[in-house]
């Protein structure tokens, strides 16, 4: 297994001093790259909220239909996180984030063209697969692929992360004066150029020494701390 500093190398972007290292801002193409899709993702989860009145009324459809439009996301989301580190340690961690972009592409742009609410509802499930196949494995590439050490990689990732949830509703609100189509078809466009600059600008990540078992965050549980933490984020 290559290390995070052959990575870079193999980026065009090798570690050339503390300078370098010391600043968050100082970052390779790739790192950027993932942050700008991770600040995109994170938007879904409170994209929807601006349009939903739009939604019921256009489509008739009920309180608990559109209420669906959220809790199929975040049901499906949460579920696929449990198995999101078997996927990355087998196919690798560029390919599962490649996978998630596709998939969040693919869905959102179906629900921005669904005639009905449960279309919608079906779509939103999908985007929370391929959300979760993103997510999940972002913070960790961004972690191997950073110039600024551990710590401030994850300060980046955390950055986006608010940024993201901040926009998201603003930007639903913006586009859903247009249309209630407009929020799913934008996110479409957004993930698009996220997938293409994570295709061009991503190096290759070797694939992970251990493979991760389906069981291990089920075994996880048994730490009281992490179980506690866990059912207070359920409820």
């Amino acid at each position: 297994m290559r290390s995070a500093g052959e990575v870079h190398e193999a980026s065009g972007e090798s570690r050339t001093g503390g300078e370098v290292e010391g600043s968050v801002w100082r970052q390779p193409r790739s790192v950027w790259a993932v942050a700008f899709a991770c600040v995109v993702a994170f938007m879904g989860l409170g994209l929807v909220d601006p349009i939903l009145p739009a939604i019921a009324r256009q489509l008739d459809a009920t309180p608990s239909q559109v209420e669906l439009v959220f809790t199929s996301y975040f049901l499906v989301t949460g579920v696929a996180m449990l198995i999101t580190g078997v996927v990355s340690s087998r196919v690798g961690h560029k390919r599962t984030l490649l996978a998630g972009l596709f998939m969040i592409v693919v869905f959102s742009a179906l629900a921005g063209l669904a005639d009905g609410i449960s279309g919608i509802v079906g779509f939103r499930a999908g985007w929370g697969l391929g959300n979760a196949l993103f997510i999940a494995t972002a913070l960790a590439v961004i972690v191997v692929v950073s110039l600024a050490g551990t710590e401030k990689a994850v300060i980046l990732y955390e950055a986006a992360l608010g940024l993201g949830i901040s926009v998201g509703p603003l930007v639903g609100g913006l586009l859903g004066g247009i249309s209630w189509r407009g929020p799913f078809l934008g996110v479409a466009v957004l993930m698009s150029i996220g997938f293409v600059a994570i295709l061009l600008l991503l190096p290759p990540i070797p694939l992970a020494e251990h493979r991760s078992s389906i069981l291990e965050p089920i075994r996880a549980l048994g730490h009281r701390g992490l179980l506690t933490l866990g059912l207070t984020a359920l409820c």
